[in-house]
Formats: structure tokens, sequence, C-alpha cells
């Protein structure tokens, strides 16, 4: 039940957006290119954030780089 309480969670690192050109899906409108996104959970190929929608997203991690 973890999802319920994402938003709430602390962030455990930042990361940067560094591209939104989805192959399959639309990103676009989640996802702003140079902005930084709070990673609130993270799997082998996902992150998940706050997205543009103030709501949790899973993403996938080649959208992204770490930022230190």
């Amino acid at each position: 039940m973890i999802h319920l309480d994402w938003d709430k969670r602390q962030t455990q690192k930042q990361i940067k957006c560094v591209h939104a050109d989805a192959k399959k899906f639309i990103v676009h409108h989640k996802l702003t290119p140079g902005e930084v996104y709070d990673v609130k959970n993270e799997t082998d190929e996902f992150y998940f954030i706050m997205d543009n929608s103030n709501r949790i997203g899973g993403f996938r991690k080649d959208y992204f780089e770490e930022v230190k």
C-alpha cells in the first residue's frame, strides 16, 4: 500500500529531465525538459515523481539524469 502516501514521503534524491521524446507514450504533457523533480520512489527501470499534473507518475529512467 506504499502508493497511498507517496506524495507525503521524504524525497530520496533529485533528478533533472533531459528530454520528453517518448517512442510509445505521450510524456511531454507531464514532463518539462530542464526541470528538476523530486524522486519519491525508485525501481530498476522507473522513477516515481510528482509530475507537472501534481500527481505521482512513474517514468522510465532514460528521461532523467541525477542532480549532484
